[in-house]
């Protein structure tokens, strides 16, 4: 009977709790905010990620892309519940591209530079360029044959988003990016026009239930 009277007790405190923790989530209406609403929250379970519409093919994405901004969805167990809180959207310019990675850390820049020389040469012969990435790039995307997928700014060095992202190159024509802060040297083609595709910045918090 004691406990009984316990829980009763603290029921209403905890969906007092539940019920702040709502208030708060539904306030936030930018990224800030929500980087602000995390670093408060730090032991629990939160975090800010983007979706692309062009990647990301999940139920859970689509029902995301279909809210408006400031849209939430709640999904609860019997243990906790997960609140998806929609941020911002936005349509972004992406590109795709392939690469090949010549890095000059463990040799020499001069190295590097004739490396890459060799293999646009034997590009301009005919070799395919996904075969000549998975023989050549000492970079993550070699075993894919140099795909990035699709891609926007900010997510490759400053050095290569400056060449392949403002200037004006013909698909499939090769062009060449040098990174000297980091000691690598790109051999690109743009494989897909740089296209606007939809994002959505989407604020995830999980919460026990008790």
């Amino acid at each position: 009977m004691k406990h009984l009277f316990t829980l009763l007790f603290l029921l209403p405190l905890i969906g007092f709790s539940q019920s702040e923790l709502e208030k708060q989530l539904d306030s936030i209406s930018t990224p800030e905010q929500a980087q602000i609403f995390l670093k408060k929250n730090k032991p629990k379970k939160g975090k800010l990620f983007t979706f692309n519409k062009a990647k990301h093919k999940t139920r859970l994405a689509d029902e995301l892309f279909s809210m408006a901004k400031g849209g939430k969805k709640v999904i609860k167990t019997d243990f906790k519940k997960t609140f998806y809180k929609v941020i911002d959207k936005a349509d972004v310019d992406y590109a795709k591209f392939r690469i090949i990675e010549f890095k000059a850390a463990s040799t020499s820049d001069e190295e590097a530079i004739s490396r890459r020389k060799k293999v646009l040469s034997q590009y301009m012969q005919g070799y395919r360029f996904k075969d000549l990435a998975k023989h050549n790039s000492e970079g993550s995307t070699a075993k894919m044959g140099g795909d990035t997928g699709w891609i926007k700014e900010g997510e490759m060095p400053k050095a290569f988003d400056a060449v392949a992202f403002k200037e004006n190159h013909p698909l499939d024509e090769a062009f060449m990016a040098d990174d000297t802060e980091h000691k690598i040297y790109y051999l690109i083609v743009k494989t897909e026009p740089i296209t606007l595709i939809e994002e959505v910045t989407v604020l995830k918090f999980t919460e026990a239930i008790e």
